[in-house]
Parts: C-alpha cells; sequence; structure tokens
C-alpha cells in the first residue's frame, strides 16, 4: 500500500493522547493523577512535535510484507516488521508501536483496501506475539 499523510498538530496530538491514555490507565493511578499523567505527556509529544516542524512535512509510506518505508524531504526511515510491537486502532487512525516510538497512521489517508491491509498486518503481530509468549 502507497498513501501520503501530512499531519496537523490537533491530530498528532489526538493519537497521542489517546494512546498515553491506554498506558497510563493500565498503570492505575487513579482518576486525577492519570489525568495530570495524560496532560503532560501529550504537552511534551505536542511540543516535540512543533519543535520539530513535523506538521510542515509531507510524509510517504509504503507498507508491504518486507515493512515499512517513510520518506520526507528529510530522508527516508526502513522500519521493518521485526521493530513493530503492535499495531492499536484509535479513533483518528492506527498507530503502530515500534520498539523505539510510535508511528500514527490516520485513517483518512487510507481507501478500503489499506485497511484491510492493515487489519491483516495487526492481525499478524498478535498472532507473532501469541507464538513468543507460547514458547
Amino acid at each position: 500500500m502507497l498513501f501520503k499523510v501530512r499531519y496537523s498538530l490537533a491530530e498528532y496530538a489526538g493519537f497521542m493522547w489517546e494512546h498515553g491514555g491506554y498506558l497510563i490507565r493500565r498503570r492505575k493511578l487513579g482518576f486525577l493523577r492519570t489525568y495530570l499523567m495524560l496532560l503532560k505527556s501529550t504537552g511534551a509529544a505536542a511540543l516535540n512535535f512543533a519543535a520539530a516542524g513535523r506538521g510542515r512535512l509531507d510524509y510517504e509510506f509504503t507498507i508491504d510484507d518486507h515493512g515499512i518505508v517513510r520518506s520526507c524531504a528529510r530522508g527516508v526511515t526502513l522500519i521493518a516488521w521485526d521493530d513493530v510491537m503492535r499495531i492499536r486502532r484509535y479513533r483518528r487512525g492506527y498507530l503502530m508501536v515500534l520498539k523505539r516510538g510510535t508511528l500514527p497512521i490516520p485513517y483518512r489517508c487510507l481507501g478500503k483496501s489499506d485497511v484491510a491491509g492493515m487489519e491483516r498486518y495487526a492481525e499478524m503481530l498478535k498472532l507473532a506475539a501469541q507464538r513468543a509468549v507460547q514458547m
């Protein structure tokens, strides 16, 4: 699959808010501490996004059975499937959880066949994780 993405700050912060919420709620800190920690982590992610100028970049993604290629004006990033821990589904799209970082994929950039492909890759990763636990 091949698609292009230009993230907005609000969209990126939305992904980080949802993912941070998932991670923080698992820690069972209580409502107030969870909310404050979520504000802090999402704010830090949004500042990093803005400072790095990511909102001005157009990214082109190629995702296939070999891995993910992300290219933009700053260069090309190759991500093997071995580096992808999980694909999580959120309100705005998919979030690829990598060994080092995350990679948001908005639904707005995907066609029906792309969504089917992402679902297939998410299931592939889930099965691989289950096999690893069984060993």
